[in-house]
Order: structure tokens, then C-alpha cells, then sequence
């Protein structure tokens, strides 16, 4: 098993689709790259230095490394400095938190695979895991609890779409 510590933007968009990848046996929402530990409302602030973020535990004998991280790419823009849609702000940075030098290599790689199919630069984040601290219970699998509240249906549902489209072959429903 292997685990990848990606942030695009709010957790709740990589949470939906992780969660329904062949493969993943978990996908804890959690915040990374900060300062100290806060709770959500502190780092919505945008003054902890902490990335809202998954933590996508898998199986790569199941699900390739590099297909949990061209869909980490194709689920955000990651040419988008500290912004995903409506969501403005350093949490929502484009980030990839690596604990091996391995880990580093292959985010450069994906960042060098992803770079093809974007007219404006890549500016992910590629940085070394710092302590990692869950989020809170409510935002755990949100989408599967919440499907019908809004920004599920307006946001979510979208990239839902879209990984559907590219990487149906990996998806469970």
C-alpha cells in the first residue's frame, strides 16, 4: 500500500472521486504545510500556511501510481496560483507533499505529463510532507454523506463527470 498527499483545492472535490477509485482503500481529508495545528475555519482564514488536502491510501499492484496522479491533474487546474473556482486562498493551493525522495521524483514526473495538456505553466506545489493532521469528522467522505447539498451538486459533480470520462476503467461506480 502506498499514500499520496495531494491538495487541489477543496478536499471535498478529490475526496468524492478517490473514494470511488479501484484500489484506494482510504481517503482522509486533512490540512498539511501550515504552521501549527488549526481546525477548518482557521485554515479557511488563510492564515495557518496549511493546504486543505487528501491523504490517498491505495493498492498500486490494483491502481498504478501514476493513474492516481494524472487523475490528481485532470480533477483541478493546477496552473492556478492559490484559486480553485470559486475557492481563493493559499489552502486551496495546487500542492503534492512527498515523504520519500521516490515520492518527489514521481510528482515531477506527473507534473512533466500534466504540463503537456495545459496552454499556462504548472505551478503545483511539490514540497516535503510536514505533519499531517486530519480534518474534522463532518468533512470526511462528504460527498457520499452529502450529495445533495449544493456545492456537492454545483462543484463536485462536475469533476465527478469528468473522472467518469477519462477514467472509467479505474472507477468503481
Amino acid at each position: 500500500m502506498k499514500t499520496f498527499v495531494l491538495g487541489g483545492g477543496c478536499f471535498w472535490c478529490l475526496d468524492a472521486v478517490y473514494q470511488k477509485t479501484r484500489g484506494v482503500s482510504s481517503v482522509v481529508s486533512g490540512y498539511t504545510g501550515g504552521h501549527v495545528r488549526n481546525d477548518y475555519y482557521e485554515v479557511c482564514s488563510g492564515t495557518t500556511g496549511h493546504a486543505e488536502v487528501v491523504a490517498v491510501t491505495f493498492d498500486e499492484s490494483v491502481v498504478p501510481e501514476e493513474i492516481i496522479l494524472d487523475m490528481f491533474f485532470a480533477l483541478h487546474d493546477p496552473t492556478t496560483l492559490n484559486r480553485q473556482g470559486y475557492d481563493v486562498g493559499t489552502q486551496y493551493r495546487s500542492s503534492m507533499f512527498y515523504s520519500t525522495t521516490e515520492e518527489k521524483i514521481l510528482f515531477e514526473e506527473a507534473i512533466e505529463r500534466a504540463q503537456a495538456l495545459w496552454s499556462d505553466p504548472i505551478v503545483t506545489e511539490v514540497a516535503r510532507l510536514p505533519e499531517f493532521f486530519e480534518a474534522e469528522e463532518v468533512h470526511q467522505n462528504y460527498y457520499g454523506k452529502y450529495p445533495y447539498q449544493g456545492y456537492c451538486q454545483v462543484i463536485i459533480n462536475p469533476k465527478l463527470a469528468k473522472a467518469r470520462k477519462y477514467y472509467s476503467a479505474w472507477l468503481t461506480a
